[in-house]
């Protein structure tokens, strides 16, 4: 992820032509499903807003759901062409119990665990990989290991600085192979891009506005590396989201959507400590605040971050902020309350109330509303493995709760009450 931008000179070059891509977006697709259909369809990926934390520094195992709540993306780094490395390495060391064992726990809170492909040690075009066996190699990897999807952490900058397209046309083929490999809908897959690589009229190669317009509906969303690009760019709000500077023209995220690439698929990147760039770096609640601000101008992709363990819940919950606040980790689900009224002989009304909490080892807000008159026929069980968005009705112990926002494995309930 780590890498610093050289200037070049642009030269044209002709490029292999693609078939046309008749893919639609994963996001577009599911929310005309019902939640049933949905759960027929495997489901690895998540609806946006995408907050993806990468894992590189060692640890002898991923961490607990606990350390990383309010993450929905979990990517080990890296595999590269040669096998596995660093945490993808540790993972695949891991017994195949102790990895279905974390993958139960991840997919229950609603975690996708993907691996991050090369990085910056790894040169794909400039050292003559080829990308078809490579993307057939990194595919069955992914799928022997049982993990949710990939990232492309492409770094090769001496090939994209040549100008002659061979990047990008070597990334174009690279992805292609993979969606054949890992289809969409059941795979992730996302790229990880530096910001300046997405400025207009400036790569020989056409950069990633032409990834995009060739393969980019393959691409699930882009984690934009707005950092290491110079000690200014992209460190405060204007220059993050509105106007970046000269040396990397149109390459704020505003800008880069207005060269055409979906604003809902550019996901602001940005390194944990400063220590974790050699520059680019913003303070959390600086970064909450750009957050905030591009929310309210209509974004929603969601935000990433290098790296794991020095980005965690914690931080997490100070980008999110308001604009996406974190449920309180100190209420557990309520199963369900009940309230019955009887009235004596004599006159007096007693009324007991019977409260059944459980302890959910994930965030779970429940508020007890019963609604009159409401039914409970008709309407199907919770199930753990369903997707649901907000709106969406279910029973559960005898009692009919709606979903407050889209949920999977988790409890964000509204109870209101049954008849029968």
């Amino acid at each position: 992820m780590v890498h610093i931008y050289s200037t070049l000179t642009a030269a044209m070059a002709a490029f292999a032509c693609f078939g046309e891509v008749a893919s639609v977006p994963l996001e577009q697709m599911l929310r005309g499903l019902t939640p049933k259909a949905r759960n027929v369809l495997k489901r690895a990926t998540p609806v946006f807003p995408y907050f993806v934390l990468y894992s590189d520094a060692y640890v002898s195992t991923e961490p607990t759901v606990s350390d990383i709540l309010g993450f929905n993306v979990f990517a080990l780094s890296f595999l590269e062409q040669y096998g596995a490395a660093d945490q993808a390495q540790e993972w695949e060391e891991l017994t195949a119990s102790q990895r279905s064992s974390i993958l139960s726990e991840y997919e229950a809170a609603g975690i996708s665990l993907i691996v991050s492909l090369f990085g910056s040690t790894e040169t794909p075009t400039s050292s003559g990989y080829d990308p078809i066996d490579t993307a057939n190699t990194m595919a069955a990897w992914v799928i022997e290991y049982g993990l949710q999807g990939v990232d492309i952490d492409y770094e090769d900058f001496a090939a994209f600085d040549a100008g002659t397209g061979s990047a990008e046309q070597w990334l174009g083929n690279f992805t292609t192979q993979l969606r054949t490999q890992l289809p969409q809908g059941q795979y992730i897959l996302t790229h990880a891009p530096v910001a300046p690589w997405f400025s207009p009229n400036y790569w020989g190669g056409g950069g990633y506005l032409w990834i995009d317009s060739v393969v980019g509906s393959m691409i699930d969303w882009y984690n934009v590396q707005f950092y290491n690009q110079g000690t200014t760019e992209y460190t405060t709000c204007d220059g993050l989201l509105y106007n970046s500077s000269t040396t990397w023209p149109q390459t704020a995220l505003f800008q880069i959507a207005d060269s055409g690439i979906s604003l809902d698929k550019l996901v602001i990147g940005k390194p944990a400590t400063a220590a974790q760039a050699t520059n680019g770096y913003m303070d959390p609640s600086l970064l909450a605040s750009c957050v905030s601000e591009a929310y309210a101008a209509g974004w929603n992709a969601g935000v990433m971050v290098w790296e794991y363990p020095d980005a965690n819940s914690s931080w997490i919950a100070t980008v999110r902020g308001d604009t996406w606040p974190m449920p309180s980790t100190t209420t557990t689900s309520v199963t369900p309350t009940s309230t019955s009224t009887t009235t004596t002989g004599t006159g007096t009304t007693t009324t007991s109330t019977s409260t059944t909490t459980t302890s959910t080892g994930t965030t779970t807000t429940s508020t007890s509303t019963s609604t009159p008159g409401t039914t409970c026929t008709g309407v199907a069980a919770w199930t753990t493995g369903v997707a649901y968005t907000g709106g969406d009705e279910v029973t559960y112990d005898g009692y009919l709760w709606t979903a407050s926002w889209w949920t999977e494995g988790r409890h964000p309930w509204r109870f209101r009450g049954c008849l029968g």
